[in-house]
């Protein structure tokens, strides 16, 4: 079996069903603050064990966890699809968040660490991606079709069985990464610091619009599906232009910095700004695996970067639910672009250590 096999349908199927929520999410509760902590409480399961992962994959190797992750994200499916408890549906959330931390983790340190990993990482991410719109396109028109909410959790809960079974075949030896003992995570923390709070806001953005909109908006699970899988279509195509290109890291992300917070504007105005919200996400990924990829310990690299990612997910849409709550959602949005232009102010060459490795890499 092709190594690769089992991380591309993996990242598929986790990222599906990951989703598979969000254009449903009213028929839970028409809360937005519960909505939010509905929507980041997977983020939360996967901050806790992404890094621990990533550093567990460098040292007894990443295919035991890539299974560990992928049996996890079908068990919590099974409980989603069975529930129509809000509270156990958060818990749900949870147990899916912790096993896509394992998976992520430990697949993307296998794919950034074969030959040619610009364009495996590439492959994954568009599919990572391509999952994501799936899994909210899917569900908004099943819901539609079926007046049953679950109908897409059910669905991708299967994919994520299939996927686990295929796994079993895989091998170790095949999976791009080689087993060392992990070194000091301090310097990776403090010589990309720039890297990581990108990720954190800028990322986290994304989920702040995605889980948001569809009571903001009020259109139906169709439409939400429809606009917010646009979004993911529209990194995929950044993905695919960025991996072609050289450009310097931190221009980079500076630039999208300015183009996330016009893009949240432009959210509460048209949901057109998921376009740009999707654009500035591709960018952003793919300078920052240009610039982790090639070096030593990269499990706990890619630990740190799902990590950070994760924790912007978890935090960001939790505070703007919360804000939307008090103050409305055109607070809740415009908090959110101010957010994204910090990120002009503190993400500096100086704070992302060039002489540590913040070069795009062949």
């Amino acid at each position: 079996m092709k190594p690769t096999i089992p991380l591309f349908l993996g990242v598929f199927a986790v990222m599906a069903l990951s989703n598979s929520i969000v254009p449903v999410l009213p028929a839970f509760s028409r809360d937005p603050a519960f909505q939010g902590t509905v929507y980041a409480a997977y983020f939360l399961g996967a901050l806790v064990t992404t890094l621990p992962a990533g550093i567990l994959s460098d040292r007894y190797g990443p295919l035991t966890f890539v299974r560990a992750g992928l049996f996890v994200t079908f068990a919590s499916g099974l409980l989603m699809s069975l529930t129509t408890d809000p509270f156990i549906l958060i818990a749900a959330r949870l147990f899916e968040g912790t096993g896509a931390g394992i998976f992520v983790a430990s697949a993307l340190s296998c794919v950034n660490a074969m030959p040619g990993h610009r364009q495996e990482s590439g492959i994954y991410m568009a599919l990572l991606n391509a999952g994501l719109v799936t899994g909210l396109f899917l569900a908004g028109w099943l819901d539609t079709l079926t007046a049953d909410p679950a109908a897409g959790i059910i669905l991708f809960t299967l994919l994520s069985a299939i996927s686990a079974g295929v796994s079993l075949g895989a091998s170790e030896t095949g999976s791009g990464q080689v087993v060392r003992t992990p070194r000091s995570l301090l310097p990776l923390v403090r010589d990309k610091c720039g890297i990581w709070y990108s990720s954190v806001i800028l990322i986290g953005i994304t989920g702040v619009a995605i889980s948001l909109y569809p009571e903001y908006s009020m259109l139906s699970p169709a439409m939400v599906g429809f606009w917010t899988a646009a979004m993911s279509i529209s990194t995929i195509a950044a993905l695919i232009l960025m991996a072609k290109a050289a450009w310097p890291p931190v221009p980079v992300i500076r630039t999208s910095a300015v183009l996330m917070g016009a893009g949240v504007l432009l959210t509460v105005l048209s949901p057109l700004g998921f376009l740009v919200l999707g654009w500035v996400a591709g960018m952003v990924i793919a300078a920052q695996l240009a610039a982790l990829a090639g070096g030593h310990d990269q499990g706990a690299v890619m630990g740190l970067f799902s990590t950070s990612g994760y924790l912007g997910m978890t935090v960001l849409p939790f505070v703007a639910g919360l804000t939307a709550r008090v103050a409305g959602y055109s607070s809740a949005f415009l908090l959110a672009a101010v957010l994204a232009l910090s990120v002009v102010f503190f993400t500096r060459d100086s704070s992302c250590r060039k002489d540590a490795g913040f070069t795009s890499r062949p």
